[in-house]
């Protein structure tokens, strides 16, 4: 289940202002603002050496419109994007109000002398974990050079080298080795023993000429950055490339809907069907992003590939084993790598923020994606003849089953991690997270506890394990370089618990004119769809004041 986020994510955006609009052709566009056409071009380009405190209104504009920007394109909910662009704007001195939905932003800036209006679109939609996280670690550097205090991590020095070494391949493992030299000197009391192999590779990518391609460093800090220094940092976020490219993110998607189709209730032949099918589906998405196509072309293609690929293993495998030809419902499994979470689940928790627009585009926006999804994937099957008629018994041990089932579910939602673009650090707390909570709500159904219940209590638990995590590592008891957002830990671990087979049989149902059956599944998903966000609402009412409280 990815939403991922095509590689040329949001280089056409529109913007206009109040004050002015320059031609879209103008070249300072290109030189400055590569994310959209900008606010008034003179003012931003007169203060691109000026310091941004004490810039003008349009070029702090442009920097916390363009952060709001890449976080949303990075497919985080609008109440995140606010709360991102809050965060830029106060060290300023600039109030902003925001209206952010699914692919556009109109934000208002006031410094108490001026005031002026923003307003962005972006050409597309996907996900991008370790954007998200960067987004974060640029707040905090943005803020403590500004003379503010760190937001979200406890040691700022890590946001620091982080900021200044964006051109690092592994922004993860480079990120744990400065923790463990800022601890390293934290317990020598200021006098560091040098770790000989980290500072060899700083001297080494100042030597080679890697330090061309870096974030310039605060010259003078008494001066504190520049409007061109902030933008500089931020044009290398984003665009970085991917951490994995098309053939591994096809590897992890496979593994991750194998894994959801034995926690489906699947067995080998059923796997195996899914694990050729969705590697070559989400393999070719990747592909055919890379070209800017269509999303929902996109989706039906690869589905409709699929489904094929996976009917044709079963159909290879049948020559040696006849049996396998009885696993139709495998090919529902290999599609499920489509299903659009993030939207799904950053949706609901806007509507639980009284953010009702945004809600409501995300959720229209998984109904199309779903709508393409299903469609294909029942066009194939009338093709060929499918009749899903679910998955036999597994007849496993109950331990043997509930050991199993938390293995299948750290594979799954390491899997959608990584197709999330999650570094790796992340997609392993994210599968412990996923092992625990899908493993629990898969026990609680075996006892008897409705679907809806078990995904709810899945989804509190997945909320309040996140937010746990995050209070250790803030608190010193995990280390400092493993404070990730909560949003990319509970997602990826929850996205698992989407009733992707009750949508599927829904359409099959649907194309057979059963009307009944297909209105069975049908409310079926739905309430565990959105039992899913109520779960996860919960847990930042209980442990976040900002959800606490309407303020």
């Amino acid at each position: 289940m990815s939403d991922e986020l095509p590689e040329t994510s949001n280089a056409n955006q529109a913007s206009s202002s109040v004050k002015s609009i320059l031609p879209a052709g103008d070249p300072a566009v290109s030189k400055y603002h590569t994310h959209s056409v900008p606010l008034d071009m003179d003012d931003v380009e007169k203060d691109w050496d000026t310091p941004i405190a004490e810039a003008g209104i349009a070029a702090k504009a442009s920097v916390i419109m363009r952060v709001g920007a890449m976080d949303l394109a990075s497919g985080t909910g609008s109440f995140r994007v606010r709360e991102m662009m809050h965060r830029i704007a106060y060290p300023l001195g600039v109030h902003v109000r925001a209206d952010v939905n699914l692919t556009d932003i109109e934000a208002s800036y006031t410094d108490g002398r001026e005031r002026i209006t923003d307003v962005i679109d972006l050409p597309t939609t996907g996900v991008n974990t370790e954007r998200i996280w960067l987004l974060e670690h640029f707040a905090d550097w943005f803020s403590v050079n500004l003379g503010k205090k760190s937001m979200y991590h406890k040691r700022t020095e890590v946001s620091q080298e982080l900021m200044e070494h964006l051109e690092v391949r592994d922004a993860s493992q480079f990120s744990a080795d400065v923790a463990k030299k800022v601890e390293r000197k934290a317990k020598k009391g200021g006098k560091l023993t040098r770790d000989q192999q980290l500072d060899k590779e700083y001297d080494d990518a100042s030597a080679t000429g890697e330090a061309a391609n870096r974030a310039d460093p605060i010259a003078d800090p008494e001066r504190g950055m520049t409007v061109g220094q902030a933008h500089r940092r931020l044009d290398m976020i984003e665009h970085r490339k991917p951490l994995y490219g098309p053939a591994l993110a096809g590897f992890a998607s496979a593994c991750a809907c194998a894994s959801f189709v034995f926690l489906l209730g699947g067995g080998p032949y059923d796997m195996l069907g899914a694990f050729v099918g969705a590697g070559l589906g989400h393999w070719l998405r990747r592909r055919l992003f890379a070209h800017r196509l269509n999303q929902f072309f996109v989706t039906f293609v690869c589905v409709a590939l699929a489904a094929l690929a996976c009917t044709g293993t079963l159909r290879l495998l049948a020559l040696a084993d006849p049996t396998a030809l009885h696993h139709d419902t495998a090919y529902i499994g290999a599609m499920l790598f489509v299903i659009p979470g993030f939207p799904l689940i950053t949706g609901g928790l806007d509507m639980a923020k009284i953010d009702f627009p945004s809600g409501v585009q995300r959720l229209a926006y998984v109904f199309c994606i779903i709508l393409m999804a299903t469609l294909a994937g029942w066009m194939v099957a009338t093709i060929v003849h499918l009749n899903p008629q679910g998955f036999e018994p597994q007849n496993l041990d109950p331990w043997v089953k509930a050991i199993l089932r938390m293995v299948f579910a750290f594979i799954g939602v390491w899997g959608f991690s990584m197709m999330f673009n999650s570094p790796q650090r992340m997609c392993f707390v994210a599968g412990c997270i996923g092992a625990i909570t899908d493993a629990l709500r898969l026990e609680l159904t075996d006892f008897g506890v409705s679907a809806e219940m078990a995904a709810f209590l899945g989804a509190l638990l997945a909320g309040l394990l996140a937010s746990a995590w995050r209070t250790s590592v803030r608190r010193g008891w995990l280390p400092v370089h493993m404070g990730y957002p909560r949003i990319c830990l509970t997602v990826p671990s929850i996205v698992i618990m989407v009733p992707g087979m009750y949508m599927y049989r829904a359409m099959f149902y649907l194309g057979q004119f059963s009307t009944l059956q297909a209105l069975d599944w049908m409310f079926r998903a739905f309430m565990v769809i959105i039992c899913l966000p109520i779960g996860l609402a919960m847990a930042r009412v209980l442990t976040d004041g900002n959800w606490r409280y309407d303020n």
